[in-house]
């Protein structure tokens, strides 16, 4: 069996509202999918936003 780590980080476009770049997660995670993988876990972190 074979593991694949993946390391992902989305960029703000604007400081303290959140990513914007969804879309970068999205296309990764199908990228793996089409080769197979399947997710198995997945984190958040949220640093210095000051909503």
């Amino acid at each position: 069996m074979q593991y694949v780590v993946l390391h992902v980080i989305l960029k703000e476009k604007l400081w303290g509202t959140g990513s914007g770049d969804l879309t970068s997660l999205e296309k990764a995670i199908n990228d793996q999918a089409a080769k197979g993988y399947r997710l198995h876990t997945i984190t958040t972190a949220c640093s210095g936003s000051k909503e």
